[in-house]
């Protein structure tokens, strides 16, 4: 047996570890970093306030918003405007099922069908790329108006009353094609020759090694889309009106507020006094149960986002 021992990891002595090293920053540095900091925070409140003063004006009474207006702090706190919007529990869930669905659907449908549009007109090998490009970009500039499109859809495709009118019409946006065609040009064109050579096919190509990484534009794109399915209430007082049971929650909200403001300037009012109808603070409560849920999914997809907006940005 020799004589020299094998010394184990274990045995060895462990590295100390090192202090962080602190860089002492210049005063220059200090100043701009305090500007920096103090412009941001600013900014912040300023975003920040509108929002404060739509929720404390949502719990506020109706009698002290009409005697002293609006606040940073709830006057005189009631309920009442949100007991009148959640009056009647089987239309306001059944408006909100209705607006999640065309939300999650609309929002997952659109963003495949524009992710591949993006994707097949930024492709080198596709000769009429350029010729649909100018289509698309061209319906951004010029459209045929209300009134074609109301006969298109209503006499031509007979969706009138029917929830794809509003559906089919938000799944795809010109603007948004377009977005997603820059973005894609951030996808090298090697990956797509790579593909090839190892005999995948394009939908193969697109799903396996062009759609994840597109991620940051998916985030972006789909953010939009799913903003655009779940504020919509123009186009279902066009299309929906009385004709289906569940209204989208913003169309909903917009009945109510619409409601209340009539019975306030009716005569008769049908039994029901001015003081009983919270109509200022439920325009604030309708803000504050759409707008909701939307800015509690915006935090998640918030990083895709930004890094989504600065994709393509810099030319390489």
């Amino acid at each position: 047996m020799s004589d020299h021992t094998l010394t184990t990891p274990a045995a060895l002595p462990a590295a100390p570890r090192r202090k962080p090293v602190k860089v002492k920053l210049d005063r220059s540095e200090v100043v701009l970093r305090i500007i920096s900091y103090a412009t941001v925070t600013v900014f912040t409140l300023f975003c920040a306030l509108p929002f404060i003063l739509i929720v404390s004006a949502s719990v506020s009474s109706e009698s002290e918003i009409m005697k002293h207006g609006f606040g940073l702090l709830p006057r005189g706190f009631s309920l009442e405007a949100y007991e009148f919007i959640f009056r009647y529990p089987r239309a306001i869930i059944g408006s909100y099922v209705v607006t999640v669905v065309m939300t999650v659907a609309g929002t997952a449908i659109g963003l495949f069908i524009i992710a591949m549009t993006g994707f097949a007109l930024q492709r080198r090998d596709f000769v009429y790329r350029n010729h649909i490009s100018f289509f698309i970009y061209f319906t951004t500039l010029f459209s045929a108006g209300l009134a074609p499109t109301y006969i298109w859809v209503t006499q031509v495709l007979g969706l009138k009353g029917s929830y794809l009118a509003v559906f089919l019409q938000l799944l795809l946006s010109p603007w948004l094609i377009i977005l997603m065609k820059n973005f894609a040009r951030s996808v090298p064109w090697e990956i797509v020759e790579s593909g090839k050579v190892d005999g995948a096919g394009d939908f193969r190509i697109f799903i396996q090694l062009a759609f994840p990484m597109l991620k940051p534009a998916l985030a972006t794109v789909g953010l939009f889309l799913a903003l655009s399915y779940w504020n919509e209430w123009y186009l279902s007082s066009l299309y929906l009106g009385s004709a289906v049971e569940f209204k989208p929650l913003q169309y909903y909200l917009y009945n109510v507020i619409n409601t209340a403001n009539a019975l306030k300037n009716s005569v008769a009012g049908a039994n029901v006094t001015v003081t009983q109808l919270p109509t200022n603070t439920l325009k604030m409560a309708s803000a504050v149960v759409a707008t909701g849920p939307i800015i509690l999914l915006y935090p998640f997809v918030q990083k895709y986002f930004v890094s989504g907006l600065t994709v393509g940005a810099v030319k390489g």
